[in-house]
């Protein structure tokens, strides 16, 4: 299974990711980020873009990256990663599900001023004009499509301990492996 937690730059996916990975057992994160720098490494050969998720290699390279780990792993995979073009969103769900595989998809939510003073009081980061150009994106997708794809988890008002915990909880029993644990059947046949 997949706990996909999406959101716009500097809500807390990151943050929210290993904790959640520390919630459920037999969990690991995978930051599809890692695919999209990886193509960057070959940038030269690919279009100019401001943004790795328009090359249209990214999308199935994450489905087919996550296929792999699950298959070489079980258990869940935790994906911290925003995706604001909803054709890229149903893309990528859809391979994930032609895989059999089931996808929690969470969007980590805050109002524009909150959003706002984390990118701008990030201790690590620093203030992120990268971040604030997202902002407005988010908002639209948000508002058009995106409220409607996931469960939606306001973290306006939520420490990131209390956002994994909700993430966690609506998982139900068990963490996030569902009764049928659909994942296992490659790996019950061999052993």
């Amino acid at each position: 299974m997949i706990v996909w937690l999406n959101g716009t730059h500097g809500v807390g996916k990151t943050t929210t990711s290993a904790l959640v990975q520390k919630l459920v057992p037999g969990s690991r994160v995978f930051d599809a980020e890692k695919v999209g720098e990886t193509l960057m490494d070959v940038y030269p050969g690919l279009p100019e873009t401001d943004n790795f998720q328009h090359w249209t290699p990214w999308r199935p390279l994450v489905v087919e990256t996550a296929r792999r780990i699950l298959d070489y792993t079980g258990g869940v995979l935790v994906m911290p990663m925003t995706v604001l073009v909803e054709e890229y969103w149903r893309e990528i769900s859809a391979g994930l599900d032609d895989h059999g595989i089931p996808v929690r998809h969470f969007v980590l939510h805050a109002d524009q001023a909150t959003l706002r003073g984390r990118i701008d009081g990030d201790r690590i980061m620093g203030p992120s004009e990268f971040r604030r150009q997202h902002l407005e994106p988010y908002a639209r997708a948000f508002g058009s499509w995106l409220r409607e794809e996931a469960e939606v988890v306001d973290t306006t008002t939520l420490t990131p301990a209390e956002v994994a915990r909700r993430i966690v909880e609506s998982l139900g029993p068990g963490g996030a492996r569902p009764a049928s644990d659909p994942w296992r059947r490659g790996h019950d046949e061999n052993g």
